[in-house]
């Protein structure tokens, strides 16, 4: 049986990360899995993988930040796009689509329905949510609203972000080891985590040196890859360590003592997953809301970035409750990408 996943984004942050974490629960039950992106998309986390990928169009309307100005140019490019997909599902011979995010999950939606194959789409954005369920069976993700339902619309069902099967086995010693490696780094002190992502957002940088301005009893490490270069001018001037797009963030997570991470996507889960507290920052990525300490309740401490001081202190002062609700939703999130992929599969035989 072989799937093709149609992902959305530029093949390096979390949307190929869920792509990827769905690929490796499929192939472990005997699936052929093929990778489309955007032929604009570098894809460095497939190219990390060993996996290559067709190149076809996959516009992009905005996801949660979409405006109608976006969404209209976005449906422009959406014809194109959907012949294109159309052809590549039927040249490979596709036995199920899974179109994954935004414009990847309606472009999936839209090919699969015109190459007459079963499709599912992985949702998170209100245009995507609108489109896909018309369609094709779909999974919402925890960022959108309609997660929190306890009745969900016709075609839809709920998933927890599908994590890597390593996501959980971060070892704390690796961690120090990798962290030794920075000259600021003091063992003495407890390490706080600020990710927003595969790519720093200027609230994530602001959240960073208001600690850094504040106190300096803790190794303040970002993790990412600054959507603008002038962003790091502000790190420089701090005593911030500044490690980049790392590729061993579970055991980073799993020595750390707490994570501060924006309100959105994989990244919480894989803290979660690696029973590190959370203070999530609001309103950084494009001004969204997604409201995870609703989703992970006990687990998470919300904070705009202009209050972060005081909510990571709050969060140490409650760690011992913060710990004991992450190690309940430690297991469930690592469980996710076998029982999306086990649902799937189901549906398709």
């Amino acid at each position: 049986m072989k799937a093709l996943l149609i992902v959305t984004g530029r093949g390096l942050g979390g949307d190929a990360a869920i792509a990827l974490n769905v690929i490796k629960a499929l192939e472990k039950r005997g699936v052929q899995c093929e990778i489309a992106l955007d032929e604009s998309a570098p894809g460095i986390l497939f190219k990390k993988h060993g996996y290559s990928w067709h190149k076809i169009s996959i516009p992009q309307a905005g996801g949660h930040a979409a405006t109608k100005l976006s969404a209209a140019k976005g449906a422009l490019k959406l014809m194109t796009a959907t012949f294109k997909a159309r052809s590549l599902i039927k040249r490979i011979n596709a036995d199920f689509v899974i179109g994954v995010l935004g414009g990847g999950a309606i472009v999936g939606s839209l090919g699969a329905k015109f190459a007459r194959k079963p499709a599912f789409s992985l949702i998170s954005t209100p245009l995507d949510s609108k489109v896909c369920p018309k369609f094709n069976e779909c999974f919402i993700l925890p960022d959108l609203d309609k997660f929190k339902w306890e009745t969900l619309p016709k075609n839809t069902d709920k998933s927890f972000y599908p994590l890597a099967p390593d996501s959980g086995d971060g070892d704390a010693k690796i961690g120090l080891s990798k962290l030794k490696e920075f000259p600021d780094f003091d063992e003495q002190k407890k390490t706080i985590v600020f990710s927003s992502g595969s790519s720093i957002f200027k609230g994530m940088i602001d959240g960073v040196c208001h600690m850094a301005d504040f106190t300096d009893e803790f190794n303040l490490v970002l993790v990412g890859l600054p959507l603008h270069d002038e962003y790091l001018d502000e790190i420089d001037k701090r005593d911030i360590i500044y490690a980049g797009y790392v590729d061993w963030i579970n055991h980073l997570f799993k020595y750390a003592d707490l994570a501060v991470l924006t309100d959105d996507g994989v990244s919480i889960q894989e803290a979660l997953s690696c029973n590190t507290p959370i203070v999530a920052l609001t309103h950084v990525k494009w001004g969204r809301y997604q409201n995870m300490a609703g989703v992970f309740k006990g687990a998470i401490v919300e904070s705009s970035v202009d209050d972060v001081v005081k909510n990571v202190q709050y969060a140490f002062e409650n760690m011992d409750s913060l710990k004991e609700n992450t190690s309940k939703y430690a297991k469930l999130c690592l469980e996710a990408s076998d029982v999306l992929a086990d649902k799937m599969l189901k549906k398709v035989k």
